[in-house]
């Protein structure tokens, strides 16, 4: 077992290594080059469709533009976000915060291609309902024949989607910040109290389908990121005289390696500080995964390049806006520099030093509220993965082993599990990266045509 154990975690370490990168990096500024940066400048107008400006109660779909944004949002505003960021700072410094904005524009152009492409071929399942994705952008975009790499990706997504990390880094997160520090005995009742609640909400949303889903994180992400917006700003205004230097530092430190420590991967260059920065904007924003296109494409539209425009803006919120508060707490607050702490503990040193007894505690309640809604985002992905291996009427019975797979991770370490959904998760990237690129010149070819009939309309804004 601890042959298996070393392997697994061997292999989860060399699949989101180098060879990832290179595919999603790659992949993405690939699609930038091609494009001519063409979807950035339409960046006001994507706002405009996320607004509802262009919406149509009888176009095809299932939600509308904003409901599929959030929903796709709800799955990659999370730990990432908070924790990976903290490890991005307390291996790199401040120079890794600008590779992990490199990777959110990159992404930004992955995510316009991939989600346009979702709607453009959008399937039918067993139950001759429209729905979309890489799974079905791989049949009805390359031919049966392709079928083989559809499935591959799809067993990934049973495995890829199930929640055990994401569980089990906010079961610790309860336990490190909230439990231990009042003296509550943290064992295997109190683990398993936290997985019922959270099998208990969860349950809730997701037996709901996408609809209640969509509407769920429609209401969820926004506050949730305004929250985290104002606590964030909190600690900002506080220490206001030290931000401008800051700010500059993240530029002037990106092209040295002076801060950087270095890990066993990354080594300790200028290189190894621009993957460490990539890395950790690959895996906050997932561009290029596959998760995303499920999600909008149940968008409403007959526009593929309007749901890819809508997604664009996905990487822009998730790692410019978010990673970046989370970034500047630590920053300005100099426990980087003061603090042995690492991961989501960094984070909440940062909020603890900034608001003195209150501030650990409204980043758990952030932690909470980001944690609890990916959950649902991540149901709703495994499910359409078996739905389109096993037929949509038995889609269902991939919710009950997402919630035991709940209890699973509130309640075990299980570092072999993890490490295998980690790699089957990355591995979804495979199948995604190669069916877009091949694509690739469609979206161009829709994109020009949207571009030029809507501007001659003036409805462009």
């Amino acid at each position: 077992m601890q042959s298996i154990d070393a392997f697994l975690e061997n292999l989860a370490g060399y699949i989101w290594g180098l060879p990832l990168l290179i595919l999603l990096i790659g992949g993405g500024s690939y699609f930038l080059i091609i494009s001519r940066f063409l979807p950035f400048k339409y960046f006001k107008h994507a706002v405009a469709v996320l607004r509802g400006k262009f919406d149509n109660s009888n176009d095809p779909g299932e939600i509308s533009h904003f409901q599929a944004l959030t929903t796709a949002l709800s799955a990659t505003v999370g730990m990432g976000n908070i924790a990976g960021v903290a490890v991005a700072i307390a291996i790199g410094g401040p120079g890794a915060i600008f590779w992990m904005w490199v990777s959110a524009i990159v992404g930004m152009a992955t995510k316009f291609f991939t989600c346009s492409l979702s709607v453009m071929y959008r399937g039918r399942d067993s139950k001759n309902q429209l729905q979309g994705g890489p799974m079905y952008m791989i049949v009805e975009g390359l031919g049966k024949k392709w079928k083989p790499l559809a499935v591959f990706f799809s067993i990934c997504g049973l495995v890829g989607a199930l929640p055990v990390f994401n569980v089990n880094q906010l079961t610790q997160a309860v336990n490190d910040i909230l439990l231990i520090p009042t003296g509550v005995d943290v064992n295997f009742m109190s683990n398993i109290i936290i997985g019922l609640v959270l099998i208990a909400l969860t349950a809730i949303v997701i037996l709901g389908g996408i609809e209640r889903i969509s509407k769920t994180a429609s209401k969820l992400v926004p506050a949730m990121v305004v929250m985290y917006f104002l606590a964030v700003m909190v600690i900002l205004i506080s220490n206001y005289e030290v931000v401008p230097y800051y700010l500059k530092l993240i530029f002037t430190d990106a092209f040295k390696a002076s801060f950087f420590k270095g890990d066993a991967f990354l080594g300790g260059t200028l290189g190894g500080l621009i993957l460490l920065g990539i890395r950790r904007g690959a895996f906050s924003n997932e561009a290029g995964i596959g998760t995303a296109p499920m999600a909008h494409g149940a968008a409403k539209t007959n526009e593929p390049i309007r749901e890819g425009l809508v997604a664009m803006l996905g990487p822009f919120i998730d790692t410019i806006i978010v990673c970046t508060l989370t970034a500047l707490a630590i920053l300005v607050t100099d426990v980087w520099q003061t603090s042995d702490a690492n991961g989501v503990s960094l984070t909440a040193n940062a909020f603890t030093s900034a608001m003195p007894g209150i501030g650990k505690y409204i980043l758990l309640v952030c932690i909470l509220v980001f944690s609890v809604s990916s959950l649902f985002s991540y149901a709703y992905y495994g499910s359409k993965c078996m739905s389109f291996l096993f037929g949509a009427e038995n889609k269902h019975y991939y919710n009950y082993i997402y919630i035991i797979s709940i209890a699973v991770g509130a309640t075990t370490s299980l570092a072999m599990m993890i490490n295998l959904i980690d790699s089957f998760f990355a591995l979804m990237a495979i199948p995604t990266m190669i069916v877009t690129i091949i694509l690739s010149p469609k979206v161009l070819k829709a994109a020009k045509h949207y571009f030029k009939l809507y501007s001659k309309r003036n409805k462009i804004v």
